[in-house]
Formats: structure tokens, C-alpha cells, sequence
């Protein structure tokens, strides 16, 4: 293992996530960072196989982690500068960050597409503290699939002390062959269903891997679903578990046991570990009649003492809606047919399916809608119609129904959304990015407007999201 830089540029810096994460003594303050981002192929062998896959990482010059793990700090300015050396255009999507509406990452919509030779910086003072991740928004279902993803973890000083040890945990399936080959990353059975499954499956780029906390210690576990279709129900059994922060928003605690962590959903999971040294704790998949265990949680090393009872965070300072002169708006989560409108409008503006991202194939739509493209490359003002038109500052609840026989995670850019409740299920209110919809069943969720722009709105697993279910929300 590589020494570790302890001063507080390294710790924002090290980026570990097979290892525990050093903490900030308390009342540190962290410090601006700044990284070169390189998205590159990448010959490695994952497990199990016998030959090197062709992978797409991100890659800052360390390249210890799969994936890596960038650190900032609440309201501090970070610069990730990307340079594109793949053979198809690309762009960073900060996933839950609220971000400026020119640093969301999306190609033809936010910016012009990084193209291969091209770089482009981005640059913002993260709002809010918490676990996130970056990925390409544009052939998203291969980029995913072959591993071009990252980790961002915004520190933030009001946390300082609360926890012992803390560890990110990356949970991703891999479509790939004995020999190191991948399947196909988008099938008709699977786009048209609940996805199209890898059968290898990792946590940080391993299978079942092993990791230490000293016993005793205040346990904080960043769990994040980087895979594009899997929604493993998680458990943690031999400890009292709760989930203290939900896609990065610090929520009043609850029971891990049942939760489930659709794609690009995270879940910042707490306790105290065990007076034993080898103690294993096993963090499982319980989606199924057989648990799966994703890794192990060790005791081992030096005891040590906790003197604090309640595990939990810093409450979250977010938008807060106003329910009582919120507008209401429904979107319905359907079948999907071509809509003969917007095929119309894609070949009146002389727009190529390599070009705007288009897939072939439509399986899915928000109220009937269905996305014919990630973009183009002629302007916004040629853009399909929007879902809705918002008011920056205005507080909206969206009523979501999924009339689907599939689970969506449906997820907002832009906006951090409390969610209000279920129609099926007892359903903690919590603040979050992305909402698991489960079949016939209706979510509220309410937030305020944010920044002007046009800001995307999909399921997140990534065959649905790329075979019509997805739109924008325009906020004027």
C-alpha cells in the first residue's frame, strides 16, 4: 500500500476507496483543489478473467482506485481540468452536484461536446457537503459499462470528529467474458425490461473485498450504485446500521435493513464496530432468495473508545420548498412508442444519429414523451419541447406514478429534491437527487427551482434512460 500524504492537501487529495479515508482533525479547515483529468483507454484485467478488458477510466496521475476518488470542500472552489484522449467525444456530469448550469456536463445542452484532443475546465465552489460521482452524459450505457466513472466526496468542517474511520464503497457489475472481452452494453431484452445485467460483480474494482476499522471505532461507510442497471437491497447484519446521509444530504437516521440503492443512488451508512479484533462484517446484497456479500468490514488493529452515542450528521442546508404554494406537476412513467413529431424535427434540423447520441430503439417515455437524443449541435433554441417550464426560486412538488412493470431510479440534474413520501410503502423523508419508483407506485418529491437552463430529468438505468425515458425541465 502507498504511504498516504497526511498534511491537509494530501488527505483532500489521496482519494482512497479501498482504504480508510483519514479525517481532518476537528476544527481544520480543508483547502481549494484543483486536478488534470485524463479520459483514456486503459488495458486492465479485471477479476476473474484471464485477459486485459478494454477500459475507460479517468485518470489524474495517481490511478490507485477503481474507480478514483476526488475530494473538495463545501464551498471552496474546484477545478477538475478534462482532457479527452478517447476516440469519441465526451463531458464530466457531476451527479447530484448543484452545480452552475454551464459546468452540468451535458453535451449540446450545458456545453460543447469535449471532443477527442479537446480539453475543457470545470469549475464550481460545491454547495453542499457530501458522497457524488462524475460520469460522461453522452453514449453513457458503453462509457458506464467499460468503467468511465469517478467518485467526489465534499468535505465539509461541521462533520470534523463525528466519525472514526470512514470508507468509500463503489458497487459495480461488469458485462465482460472469460477472456476479458465485454458483452454487448445495451440488448433489446434488457432496454426493454429491467436492464441488461453484468455477472461480474465488484466493490472498488474487486470481488468481496476486505476492509479494515479499528474496533470499536465510529464506522461511516460512503456506499455508492455506480452500475447501470443492478439495485441491490443492502444489509448489514451484526450491526445496529443506519443510513445517515442519502445521496450525500444528511437525513435523520434510519435502518439500513431494506434499503435499496438503485443506479447512481448513494447511501452514507453508519455504526459502531464491534470490541473484537477479526470480526467480519458483511456488507450484503439481500435482493434475492441467497445474500450476496459485496465486502467485508474487518476489525483490526488497536481498539478504540467511543465516548458518543448518537450516529449522525450535521443536518442539511438545502432549498427548502414551500408546500403550501407549491405548483404541482405529474409525470408518468411509461411504455414508449417513436413519436413521429420528434423524428420529424430531428431530420428537419438535418441531425445525425452518431451525432446527438441517438439510440435506434424506443422502449420508454415520460408522459408520452420519448427523448430522441442526448442533443445537437445546431443550439438550444432547436431542442425538443421541455416537460415542464419552471420558475427559478418557485417550489414545485412533482408527483411521480410508474405505470411500468420495471423499477426506475429517476434522476434530476441540477437540484437536490426532498422526498415527501410513497403510495406503497413506508418511505423516510429524505433529501435527495435520485427517487427509486417502484412498479404502480406513486412518489412525491418537491424542491425549489434553481439556476436558469435546461435541466435533464432521466432514469437512471442507463438502457432506459437511452431508449426514450428522459426529458428536461426548463427553468426560466
Amino acid at each position: 500500500m502507498a504511504a498516504v500524504n497526511l498534511t491537509r492537501r494530501g488527505i483532500l487529495q489521496a482519494g482512497l476507496g479501498a482504504v480508510a479515508v483519514a479525517l481532518l482533525p476537528r476544527g481544520a479547515s480543508a483547502l481549494p483543489v484543483s486536478y488534470q483529468l485524463t479520459a483514456k483507454r486503459v488495458a486492465k484485467t479485471l477479476p476473474g478473467c484471464v485477459g486485459p478488458s478494454d477500459l475507460w477510466l479517468y485518470d489524474d496521475g495517481r490511478n490507485e482506485t477503481l474507480p478514483i476518488v476526488l475530494r473538495a470542500a463545501r464551498g471552496e472552489n474546484f477545478t477538475a481540468a478534462l482532457k479527452n484522449e478517447l476516440a469519441e467525444h465526451t463531458a464530466i456530469h457531476w451527479h447530484g452536484v448543484r452545480v452552475p448550469f454551464a459546468m452540468d456536463g451535458v453535451p449540446y445542452i450545458t456545453q460543447p461536446p469535449v471532443r477527442p484532443g479537446e480539453s475543457f475546465e470545470y469549475s464550481f465552489a460545491p454547495p453542499d457537503p457530501g458522497t457524488f460521482f462524475f460520469h460522461p452524459h453522452c453514449n453513457t450505457v458503453e462509457a458506464l459499462g467499460r468503467g468511465l466513472a469517478g467518485v467526489l466526496v465534499v468535505d465539509d468542517p461541521r462533520d470534523q470528529g463525528l466519525f472514526d474511520v470512514e470508507h468509500v464503497i463503489a458497487l459495480k457489475d461488469w458485462r465482460v467474458q472469460h477472456d476479458g472481452g465485454f458483452e454487448d452494453f445495451l440488448t433489446d431484452a434488457g432496454a426493454a425490461k429491467a436492464g441488461s445485467f453484468g455477472a461480474l460483480r465488484t466493490a472498488n474494482g474487486m470481488v468481496t473485498p476486505s476492509i479494515m476499522v479499528p474496533p470499536g471505532a465510529r464506522v461511516r461507510l460512503r456506499i455508492l450504485n455506480l452500475d447501470s442497471t443492478r439495485i441491490p437491497q443492502l444489509d448489514l447484519p451484526g450491526v445496529k446500521a443506519v443510513i445517515v446521509a442519502t445521496d450525500g444530504n444528511a437525513c435523520a437516521p434510519f435502518a439500513l435493513q431494506g434499503w435499496r440503492l438503485g443506479p447512481a443512488m448513494r447511501a452514507d451508512v453508519a455504526f459502531i464496530a464491534p470490541e473484537k479484533t477479526g470480526v467480519a462484517i458483511l456488507l450484503q446484497d439481500i435482493f434475492s432468495t441467497k445474500p450476496r456479500v459485496l465486502a467485508r468490514i474487518v476489525t483490526a488493529g488497536e481498539a478504540m473508545r467511543s465516548t458518543k452515542a448518537v450516529l449522525r450528521l450535521p443536518e442539511a442546508d438545502l432549498p427548502q420548498p414551500d408546500l403550501k404554494a407549491a405548483q404541482t406537476l405529474e409525470f408518468t412513467l411509461l411504455a414508449g412508442n417513436p413519436d413521429p413529431a420528434l423524428q420529424a424535427w430531428a431530420k428537419q434540423m438535418g441531425v445525425s444519429a452518431d451525432e446527438i447520441c441517438l439510440t435506434q430503439k424506443v422502449f420508454w417515455s415520460i408522459n408520452r414523451q420519448v427523448w430522441p437524443g442526448m442533443g445537437q449541435g445546431t443550439g438550444q433554441g432547436a431542442l425538443p419541447p421541455p416537460l415542464a417550464e419552471l420558475k427559478s426560486g418557485r417550489s414545485y412538488i412533482i408527483e411521480l406514478f410508474n405505470g411500468t412493470p420495471h423499477q426506475h431510479p429517476m434522476h434530476l440534474h441540477g437540484h437536490t429534491f426532498r422526498v415527501l413520501g410513497s403510495s406503497e410503502r413506508d418511505l423516510p423523508p429524505h433529501w435527495a437527487d435520485t427517487v427509486l419508483v417502484r412498479p404502480k407506485e406513486r412518489v412525491r418529491i418537491a424542491f425549489v427551482a434553481g439556476q436558469p437552463g435546461d435541466w435533464m430529468m432521466h432514469c437512471h438505468i442507463i438502457e432506459h434512460q437511452e431508449t426514450g425515458m428522459m426529458g428536461y425541465l426548463r427553468v426560466a
